[in-house]
């Protein structure tokens, strides 16, 4: 593979409506560098045209590649097949979607140049997003930091650029459920904030709904912090210190004064307390327990169907 000056790697999912205009944006403003790039198209198993489409500008821009994966593997695994494939001194990763402007692309180069090996985008504005979206990601970035002794920024995104030996060091990797903002700030380096307004989607739907989102902060908070665990000790040792406690007062009212201990209503009450509490503990360590699971299968994180604009000679059919 040709070493090149940049790899802009663009995770794709269901983006027929969005990713000419991307790929537009993305040309204009690398061509304004004047060096070599390349752009590392990942298609992580649309269903739609989006496929179809960045075939068909590889086959007139000799600067674009697309990976295809085999089926659906997530965004996060997207995003590490496009680093494992990059061939550029500097890698940057950006959604297609256009929420974060390709422009910025140039501030992190001016920064990278100066030195920084890792330079992120950090957004001062979200546009667009309900305020349930925004004050949810702010909590959950404030909280993770927290709990993790890693420095993790907040308000920030996938959008950054890596220097190459970051890079390198990210592929190395191989844990299954991926947190990459949060494995590039475990890496260390010399790191920078470049701030930018982020934007409404250009075209189609968000692929982040609720759901998927929960599972993204769980991973975030289970992949960089084990004191969910440690709560659930103190939460475990404090119920069982006022369970004590009450035993005692039952005891007392019994034996030394002629008050009825309350029947059905309190102890149903108190059991409900209790259970429910020892549920959440077990919850969270099964949450745990399902992750060391995964981690021992060893599965490939991901599997690629196709490979365009690759001249490396590499097998179509490619695991990670």
């Amino acid at each position: 593979m040709d070493a090149v000056k940049y790899s802009i790697v663009v995770p794709v999912f269901n983006e027929e409506l969005v990713v000419e205009e991307s790929y537009k944006r993305l040309k204009a403003v690398m061509d304004t560098t004047g060096e070599s790039y390349e752009l590392l198209f990942v298609n992580d198993g649309s269903r739609d045209k989006t496929e179809e489409l960045v075939s068909a500008i590889c086959e007139k821009d000799k600067n674009v590649k697309l990976l295809s994966f085999s089926r659906n593997f997530g965004h996060q695994n997207a995003i590490t097949a496009g680093m494992d494939n990059a061939s550029g001194q500097a890698i940057v990763v950006i959604d297609a979607d256009l929420q974060d402007p390709p422009e910025v692309i140039l501030e992190m180069i001016q920064k990278w140049k100066e030195g920084y090996d890792v330079v992120y985008g950090k957004r001062v504005k979200r546009k667009g997003e309900s305020f349930f979206k925004r004050i949810t990601a702010k909590l959950f970035y404030r909280i993770l930091r927290s709990m993790t002794s890693v420095e993790i920024p907040v308000d920030t995104g996938d959008f950054r650029l890596i220097d190459r030996k970051v890079c390198d060091v990210m592929c190395s990797f191989t844990e299954q459920n991926r947190y990459v903002r949060g494995l590039v700030s475990w890496v260390g380096f010399r790191q920078t904030a470049v701030e930018f307004v982020r934007e409404e989607r250009f075209a189609g739907e968000t692929k982040y709904p609720l759901k998927k989102m929960l599972k993204f902060a769980m991973d975030g908070i289970t992949t960089f912090s084990y004191k969910p665990l440690k709560i659930s000790t103190y939460l475990g040792f404090l119920t069982a210190g006022l369970s004590f406690l009450y035993l005692i007062v039952v005891l007392i009212l019994k034996l030394f004064t002629d008050v009825t201990v309350s029947g059905w209503a309190s102890i149903l009450s108190v059991s409900l307390i209790f259970n429910g509490v020892v549920l959440i503990m077990l919850g969270i360590i099964g949450e745990y327990i399902g992750r060391i699971y995964d981690e021992s299968k060893n599965r490939p994180l991901y599997v690629i169907a196709e490979r365009k604009g690759f001249d490396d000679g590499q097998e179509d059919k490619q695991v990670r």
